[in-house]
């Protein structure tokens, strides 16, 4: 159980600098993962050019909210693999469950006893459905609501918000990217969008493609909360129009609310689709939504079958004992209740170190306090990937791994006020290199958008 400590710090600059870190080891390595991986890593958002050059660590193992680099460089981290790890890293209670597991087998030639019970108890612990099929990453889960709801449907446009960064690996959203390399303009064509907060952009697609559109997809929250009438307006303009709604709740779920973001704002759509925190780390992801559509990718109805989610490895057993194991870690420990007093707390001290480092205007945290990210505007108030970069470039030099300002339940109390006293001195940087120039404190080149055409 976490310590309660009071949601503010008294900030002082720390009165030693810690111990320039080393990065040899990681730079070493560099050549060797861009020679056997394409990019340099598996996932873009972990890749070289989301970090300041020659700073990019590469993790050798975790515990709670640290981290440890190949140099023996640790850190506390934010945002612990893109939001999955909401318990911390290598919590006991889940890996325990893990490892007994795997001593009894984790793929079958049948169905596992486990596969039922973790359905069973994922629905009841969610309320989002009537039936769920797991899969091991979201962007598969995501791709079978649309699949779902074309065939339910029998509509080929898919309604996508506009605002919200990314759905899934698949061609019928990344071609709506920058990077459409390898993506047929008919495929990326099938696809249209909505902008987040405004109904009545929803209702023009709708006027302008009637009986077209299959779903419309979006994620319940990201960085501003929905309008009022919003989702409950999506609700109706679906039931209207007879299309699906789907709400990605990747991100939002287990993070909001035990139940999704879907709960805190008390709208329900047809299809939901869950992961990251899920399995705290593990593998999985997870569709659910009402029997009627679910059930097209089963075998007891008499429409067209639907090719729902077949995957050798979507049900194994490890990531399914994980998965049981965070539902009980939810069940009996206030780990979204701490996830919002943590985030808060973070929000709040950052916002005094700015106020008294002189930008406010430039850093600030943005969304809901369970799941934060940061500002980094130039003196102009414009998003700046340099000053982005100096912020990474320095966080860093303090040992802290803080692509974002997201908190996981090993984040206690003293661990923030430890961090904040850490940021004070980096918005201190920040300010100078408002006033002299960032290229001045900048060491290498800045950051860059996932989304781009060419590197």
């Amino acid at each position: 159980m976490k310590t309660e400590l009071p949601l503010t710090a008294d900030f002082q600059p720390p009165s030693v600098l810690p111990a320039e870190p080393d990065f040899s080891g990681s730079v070493a390595l560099g050549a060797r993962f861009h020679a056997a991986i394409p990019g340099g890593a598996h996932t873009y958002a972990k890749g070289d050019d989301q970090f300041p050059e020659q700073m990019a660590p590469y993790i050798v193992r975790g515990a709670g909210c640290r981290v440890w680099d190949v140099d023996g460089n640790e850190f506390i981290e934010f945002g612990a693999g893109l939001r999955s790890v909401t318990l911390g890293h290598a919590y006991a209670p889940v890996v325990a469950a893990a490892r007994q597991q795997l001593e009894l087998g984790v793929n079958f030639g049948r169905p596992a006893v486990l596969e039922l019970e973790t359905a069973e108890e994922f629905l009841d612990f969610t309320r989002a459905g009537d039936m769920v099929k797991f899969a091991k990453n979201g962007s598969d889960a995501t791709s079978a609501a649309v699949k779902l709801a074309r065939a339910y449907t029998g509509r080929s446009l898919v309604a996508i918000c506009h605002d919200h960064p990314f759905f899934s690996v698949d061609d019928w959203f990344i071609g709506t990217t920058p990077l459409r390399a390898g993506i047929p303009a008919a495929i990326s064509s099938l696809t249209v969008s909505f902008f987040y907060n405004n109904l009545a952009s929803a209702e023009a697609l709708f006027a302008h493609y009637p009986s077209q559109i299959a779903c419309l997809l979006l994620e319940v929250e990201k960085d501003v909360p929905p309008a009022p009438g919003f989702l409950q307006g999506l609700r109706r303009l679906c039931d209207r129009e007879g299309a699906v709604l789907i709400f990605d709740e990747i991100i939002t779920g287990f993070r909001w609310h035990n139940q999704g973001a879907q709960a805190c704002y008390g709208v329900r759509p047809d299809l939901s689709t869950w992961g990251k925190a899920l399995a705290n780390g593990f593998s999985l992801a997870a569709l659910s939504g009402r029997r009627e559509l679910m059930e097209r990718g089963g075998l007891h109805h008499p429409h067209d079958r639907v090719f729902l989610l077949s995957t050798t490895y979507g049900a194994e057993t490890h990531a399914l004992a994980a998965a049981r194991a965070v539902l009980h870690e939810y069940q009996t420990q206030p780990v979204v209740d701490a996830l919002w007093q943590t985030g808060r707390q973070l929000a709040e001290g950052l916002r005094q170190a700015a106020q008294e480092q002189g930008v406010a205007e430039q850093v600030q945290a943005v969304g809901q306090p369970c799941c934060l990210v940061y500002t980094t505007r130039a003196a102009d108030g414009q998003h700046s990937a340099a000053f982005r970069t100096l912020f990474l470039q320095e966080t860093l030099r303090r040992g802290l791994l803080m692509p974002s300002l997201i908190v996981n339940y090993s984040h206690t109390p003293a661990v923030i006020n430890e961090v904040l006293e850490r940021l004070y001195d980096v918005l201190g940087v920040y300010r100078r290199a408002l006033e002299d120039g960032v290229e001045q404190y900048l060491r290498g080149a800045p950051v860059k958008s996932v989304y781009r055409p060419r590197n």
